[in-house]
């Protein structure tokens, strides 16, 4: 009686001992990431509003499309010989069927031509706000609105910053 005494107890000890071991599982996970292709922007077109001319007592605007359509109003008329006229064209490459955001500049920026100026603002672009890069590209257009004081002294008047346009995947 006693050996089955010994007995019964080493097998109560031995089915605790597995019924303890079994709460110890454990399981491994492998980590693991993957860099996308970082986005990039390059510029392929200046913005340019083209020929553009004023009256002496009036100012106004020009209105350029992402399209490169021209609008004028005010004081401003567009002549016949129109010049350079584009949109900016900017070339957006990344991860093929990636999204990305478009920010254009919220301030206007400044035209000179040696001591006169003009502003630039009211920025667009297409497209807006978002694109896709399909097959890893997209080309994005801006327009903008060039303001005009009557009498602008005539000159060609460019900015030293620059159009920055921002790009970043969503």
């Amino acid at each position: 009686m006693k050996k089955l005494s010994v007995l019964f107890s080493l097998v109560a000890i031995l089915t605790i001992a597995s019924f303890t071991a079994k709460a110890q599982v454990s399981a491994t996970a492998t980590s693991s990431a993957t860099i996308i292709t970082p986005i990039a922007i390059s510029k392929s077109i200046d913005l340019n509003f083209g020929n553009v001319a004023v009256s002496p007592s009036l100012a106004g605007t020009v209105q350029l499309s992402p399209a490169s359509t021209r609008t004028a109003g005010g004081g401003v008329t567009l002549p016949v010989i129109t010049g350079t006229v584009s949109a900016a064209k900017f070339t957006v490459t990344g991860a093929a069927g990636s999204t990305f955001s478009i920010s254009l500049p919220a301030a206007p920026i400044t035209l000179t031509s040696g001591s006169n100026t003009m502003t630039v603002g009211s920025f667009t672009s297409n497209p807006t706000p978002t694109g896709t890069l399909t097959a890893g590209t997209q080309d994005v257009f801006v327009g903008a609105t060039l303001n005009v004081a009557a009498g602008q002294a005539a000159g060609v008047y460019t900015n030293a910053t620059g159009l920055v346009v921002t790009v970043n995947y969503n």
